[in-house]
């Protein structure tokens, strides 16, 4: 019996055509699945709206619908997701339905980094990607949500758009893709599933703001954000989680007006860690109290924070316990 393959539609450059003005997307999702006659080989497809839009532009109450028909369908009994959706934003939307889908059905994301009206588009063979891995059988019985690109598909917790236009855009620094796909096999390289502890809210409504720290940064970021009161902070250091001397004390009057501070690293790989006693060394800036954001990028440590922080309010012990499980 075929597997039953949901995709839900939207928007990104894999549904984007030139138009007046610039790409735009405008193709539904039943037109991407008729453009590859192949996927019908491996599972029975259904077709969902659920936006149209650029990812750069994605926002807070559309990934939550997105995350909320993606319940849907798979307690309506689809045995995969697939969600086709626009690379600049993937990474991040792919590891919040991680983070909150409590539910053992594989969900994969997948787009295209050349238009359908561009010569040799690459959103039918990662559409079929997807599909593929969604209704095999070694990802249906983990569960967990992933990328699908270029002929692999990597873990949403470890994926990172690298490249500006490449086709080989998706790599997971640190760590391989969990599978590779070629015309007759599947090669899994690591155990599907998720690493992720589930939370139970999908809202994305906490003002969480990133800084970032380089060569001369001042505390002024830092300071706008306690006068304006945000609910959190996510600093991108540099190395193993350090910032300016300026950027250090900021923080520690962030942290003393009770505003949560995630630590994380501007490096592609490795992850965070305490070294450096100066006012913006790492070991001062957890004397300070600051939450380990391990070796998450920022954009990913900022959804992750906004999502505790909505379920835990801003309880500086509890945010710090539920953000630094399943950290590695």
């Amino acid at each position: 019996m075929a597997a039953s393959i949901t995709v839900l539609s939207t928007g990104g450059t894999i549904a984007s055509t030139l138009r007046e003005g610039g790409a735009t997307p405008n193709k539904r999702g039943a037109e991407l699945i008729a453009a590859v006659p192949e996927i019908e080989s491996y599972a029975d497809i259904e077709a969902v709206e659920v936006v149209q839009t650029p990812s750069f532009d994605m926002d807070g109450p559309s990934l939550t619908a997105v995350a909320e028909h993606t319940r849907a369908v798979i307690d309506d009994g689809a045995d995969g997701v697939v969600i086709t959706h626009g690379t600049d934003t993937m990474e991040e939307s792919a590891y919040y339905m991680d983070l909150i889908l409590d539910r053992n059905t594989p969900v994969v994301f997948t787009g295209a980094q050349r238009r359908a009206d561009e010569v040799s588009p690459d959103g039918p063979s990662n559409l079929l990607t997807a599909v593929r891995a969604a209704s095999h059988e070694r990802f249906r019985g983990a569960g967990g949500v992933y990328v699908a690109f270029n002929e692999e598909v990597h873990a949403a917790r470890d994926v990172t758009k690298r490249h500006t236009n490449d086709l080989s855009t998706f790599i997971s620094p640190d760590k391989c893709p969990i599978a590779r796909f070629t015309r007759e096999i599947v090669r899994v390289h690591r155990e599907p599933g998720s690493r992720s502890a589930s939370i139970e809210t999908t809202a994305l409504s906490a003002d969480v703001v990133t800084v970032k720290s380089g060569i001369g940064v001042g505390a002024g970021q830092v300071n706008d954000a306690i006068e304006t009161d945000v609910d959190g902070i996510v600093v991108e250091g540099t190395g193993l989680g350090n910032t300016t001397s300026a950027l250090g004390n900021a923080i520690s009057d962030a942290i003393e007006a009770e505003i949560p501070v995630v630590i994380t690293s501007r490096c592609l790989g490795g992850a965070v860690a305490p070294v450096y006693g100066t006012p913006g060394g790492g070991e001062t800036l957890r004397s300070h109290g600051v939450i380990d954001g391990g070796d998450l990028p920022a954009h990913k440590a900022r959804l992750k924070l906004m999502l505790l922080i909505k379920e835990r309010d801003r309880d500086l012990n509890a945010l710090r316990e539920a953000f630094e499980a399943n950290l590695l």
